[in-house]
């Protein structure tokens, strides 16, 4: 499997800055990559991040009826013979979901029937381990056959090296198979795995989705997207009380205004009566 790197235009780095397209092989198990057996503990924010992110993705394939599984921190092996050796993404999107009961999957494995890469994998990195979502990370991905990876440095903690630290990087699968990051930066950036633009939003500390490019066209959760719809419903009946009172108004109005009409017309035959008598 191969890693590739991308020239400055490409990267996202600054304009006039020097550098070189780097290529190189990455085994597809490294002992450095075996996991540790506890959990890495994550900040408030972190796990704010992810949960957000995996709820916009789980609605996007409810709503596009997609047959895919959105997973947070699911063991995911790509070695029968080395089991330790994988990498637990914050979340990822795997299409077509892998066969049984989604609550009973306990990891992704390549050579089970049914499991397949991720289409995408998303990495918010760490505070604690900023290098290691910068270096190791892409090149297992690279060496699982993840189609795309998206690296979220919502603190601007990884390293100088290739111009870091970047708020976003995105890797994705080239026609070769090589694993190429095709932008790092600070948004937003365009993900084909789902045809639509990931960028950070609130200072940075949150990754949200829109279908377009200036990002207003907002993914929403299950959640925003009930208390939106509650909120339009508030609107139109304040609308439709609004038009109700401006009838009675209206009705009012008239009203009023016929009776003015009826009183001068009573002035006007008294006054006549009085003239003729």
């Amino acid at each position: 499997m191969t890693v590739s790197s991308q020239s400055a235009a490409q990267s996202g780095a600054p304009a006039g800055s020097a550098s070189v397209a780097v290529r190189y092989d990455v085994p597809v198990v490294a002992d450095e990559w075996v996991l540790p057996e506890v959990p890495v503990p994550e900040s408030v924010v972190h796990r704010a991040i992810v949960e957000l992110l995996a709820a916009l993705l789980r609605a996007w394939v409810v709503r596009a009826a997609r047959d895919a599984l959105v997973a947070e921190n699911l063991a995911f092996r790509w070695d029968e013979r080395r089991p330790s050796i994988g990498v637990d993404p914050d979340v990822c999107l795997i299409e077509p979901a892998p066969p049984g009961d989604p609550d009973s999957l306990e990891s992704i494995r390549l050579w089970a029937p049914g499991h397949s890469a991720p289409r995408l994998a998303v990495e918010v990195v760490s505070r604690n381990h900023p290098y290691k979502d910068y270096g190791v990370a892409p090149e297992k991905y690279a060496a699982s056959g993840t189609v795309e990876l998206w690296v979220f440095d919502h603190e601007l903690r990884g390293p100088r090296a290739r111009g870091g630290p970047h708020r976003l990087q995105l890797w994705t699968r080239a026609a070769d198979g090589s694993f190429v990051r095709t932008y790092a930066g600070d948004g937003p950036i365009y993900s084909p795995a789902l045809d639509a633009w990931a960028f950070a939003s609130d200072g940075g500390r949150r990754l949200r989705i829109a279908d377009d490019e200036g990002c207003t066209l907002l993914w929403l959760t299950d959640e925003e997207a009930a208390r939106a719809g509650e909120q339009a419903a508030s609107a139109r009946e304040q609308a439709a009380r609004a038009g109700e009172q401006a009838a009675r108004a209206g009705e009012q109005a008239a009203r009023a205004a016929e009776r003015e009409a009826l009183s001068r017309v009573a002035e006007l035959e008294a006054e006549l009566a009085r003239l003729k008598g």
